[in-house]
Parts: structure tokens; sequence; C-alpha cells
């Protein structure tokens, strides 16, 4: 059984939902206290044991590979005022191996992983969405989806429970218990369901492992909702012919993809620094006196 060596984070959606802040700058640059929210993914793949990195990006997002890349006029800057610190971060970030890829065109999430195609050729890879950051230390998400993978050899849904009225905001699962296995084996999944016709309350959150048999299935994959190639519609396909599983990661999972997600994710995540957690919290105090 192939290990898993490659990640793919598709990044080349527009970011809408928080205009006017990413017209010009990528939504998956917005900070989290002081680091790129792209950078967070990047880092839990590292340390999940992933080798290569793939990114898909898209038009106006060259901030993303500047990031990743070398900036010499800053180092030289950063070693003469003798900021050893932020210099070793600095080349720590250009130093991570990352490929790039465009999808020209927006036509979903089945799509871009389709895009991906030739840089995974015949692997099992992971795959993680951007909208959905995961605190868990120190075994991050991923980590704990690849020894899954390795103890059962399929593609493997990361879900969690979700609230009753937030079903309609994700692809929800229906699947039935494995006897021994921290796992569902998948039936059937739902894009974004009413709450009447949701399955149940298991949401797929953004991490995937997926075998290479997902790319044929995609190019015969038609668009569905939105008009887009639905990466649900082709696992749909593939639960119905060979084992497909969802697993209940642990972890504090912060929904990026909504406002109040991305202020709870910048609040928790600052509380959690040594250098910022004590006044802050203290701040935070004083501050509900007053509200």
């Amino acid at each position: 059984m192939k290990r898993i060596r490659k990640a793919v984070i598709p990044a080349a959606g527009y970011g809408t939902r928080f205009l006017p802040a990413t017209k010009a700058t990528p939504k998956e640059m917005l900070p989290i206290v002081d680091k790129p929210t792209i950078q967070y993914i990047v880092e839990e793949a590292l340390q999940s044991g992933i080798e290569e990195i793939l990114i898909i990006s898209g038009h106006a997002k060259r901030a993303i590979e500047d990031h990743f890349d070398t900036n010499p006029g800053l180092e030289i800057h950063l070693q003469e005022h003798h900021d050893t610190e932020l210099l070793k971060i600095v080349r720590s970030i250009s130093e991570i191996n990352i490929h790039y890829i465009r999808q020209k065109h927006m036509r979903g999430l089945g799509d871009a992983i389709l895009c991906a195609q030739s840089f995974i050729d015949d692997e099992p890879f992971a795959v993680l969405l951007g909208d959905d950051v995961v605190y868990n230390d120190p075994h991050p998400a991923l980590r704990q989806m690849i020894d899954v993978y390795n103890d059962i050899g399929a593609t493997i849904l990361g879900c969690q429970e979700v609230a009753q009225d937030k079903v309609s905001a994700y692809g929800i699962v229906k699947g039935v218990p494995v006897e021994g296995k921290p796992v569902l084996k998948v039936t059937s999944m739902i894009e974004k369901p009413s709450i009447e016709e949701a399955p149940s309350r298991i949401a797929a959150l953004g991490r995937y492992i997926i075998t290479p048999d997902v790319f044929e299935v995609l190019k015969r994959t038609e668009p569905g909702k939105g008009g887009e190639v639905q990466l649900t519609d082709a696992l749909n396909t593939m639960a119905a012919r060979e084992s497909v599983y969802a697993y209940c990661f642990e972890g504090k999972r912060y929904d990026l993809g909504d406002k109040l997600g991305f202020l709870k994710a910048t609040v928790e995540y600052a509380l959690r620094r040594p250098d910022l957690g004590g006044p802050f919290r203290e701040y935070l105090k004083s501050l509900v006196g007053h509200i």
C-alpha cells in the first residue's frame, strides 16, 4: 500500500464573503493574529508527514507564492537590525517546498482537484481546504486521518458533528458504523442539504484522503449545484462502487469561511500565545464589563 506523501490545497476561490478585504488580498492570506491562514494549513500538512504540497491557485493569488518565496531584501534588513528570531521565521517559511498550478476557470472543488492529476500521478493523496483550520496539539487532524488510512487503505473523509441548523452549509454523510474501527462506511453524501433532507449531522470538514481513482470519476462527473463540478458527487460515485469511510477527527475546528468563525479563531489563537495570552485575556475581561 502506497503511503500518503502528497497534499493538495485548493486556493483559487474569490473569497467574496470577506469583501472588500479580499478584493486585492487572497482570502488565504488573511491573518489569524500574525500568520496567514494558509500557513496554518501548510504547517498541518508538514506536521502530518506530508513531503510535497501543491497549491491550486487562481487569478490575483500571487501573494500566496510570494509569501512562501525568499525575500532577500527583507532578510538583509533583519540581519542588519539583528532581528534573529524574525529572520529565522522568514527563512523557515521560504524553505518549504511548494508547487503551484492555476485553476483557470472557477468550476468547483471537483475541477480544482482534477487540476492536480499530473502532480499526484497514481498515489493516494491528502486534500486540505483553507476554510477549515483545526487546532489539536500534538496530533494534527490530517495525521490522525493518515493513521486511519494506514489501517484501512481507502478513501477517508475528515468529519465532525455539526449543529442541526448548520447542516445546510456542508456535505453531510450517511453511513454505518464499522465494528472495531473508528469510522463509518459511507453509503452516500448530500451536498448542503436542508435540515429535512440531511441524513445525519456528520459533516465533511475540509480534510480528505483520496485514492487516485477519483480522477477518472471526476472526468465523468457532470456539474452539480451552482453549475460546478462537486467533489461530493464524485465521492458519492466512489462510495457506490468501493469503500469510502468517514472519520470524526479530534480537535477544535474553526470555520474560516464565516466571519464569526474567523473572529473566534483569531481570539482563541491569540489567547494560546505565551507572548499575548495573558495581557489579551485581561483586556477581554475588562472589555466584557463595559459591553
